[in-house]
């Protein structure tokens, strides 16, 4: 059965390809290199992504919360302390960063 199958198959084959037919043949335009290069540049464009916002924003360990300037600038703002002793700290604060 199987020799049948493959005396009907050859000549259909083989005359597909004498009739023009490029890749009945089993040849092709090589369709095979698009896949990895899809994937590499899936994977390039991840990559990017991550980098770039490690660069924006940081690595999270190096990501410091408010500082002493900005935790001042809230109290005064909430009314916690007066314009008198916000200049006083924030000189201060300024001092030490000297």
């Amino acid at each position: 059965m199987l020799t049948t199958a493959t005396a009907i198959a050859a000549p259909a084959v083989a005359s597909a390809a004498e009739m023009g037919h490029p890749y009945a043949a089993g040849g092709g335009p090589g369709w095979w290199i698009v896949f990895p290069i899809l994937w590499f540049l899936l994977f390039a464009t991840v990559v990017f992504l991550i980098a770039r916002r490690a660069r924006r924003y940081g690595p999270p360990w190096a990501r410091g919360g408010a500082g002493g300037v900005d935790v001042l600038g809230e109290r005064y703002a909430r009314g916690e302390i007066d314009e008198a002793e916000y200049r006083q700290r924030l000189a201060v604060l300024k001092e030490d960063r000297r």
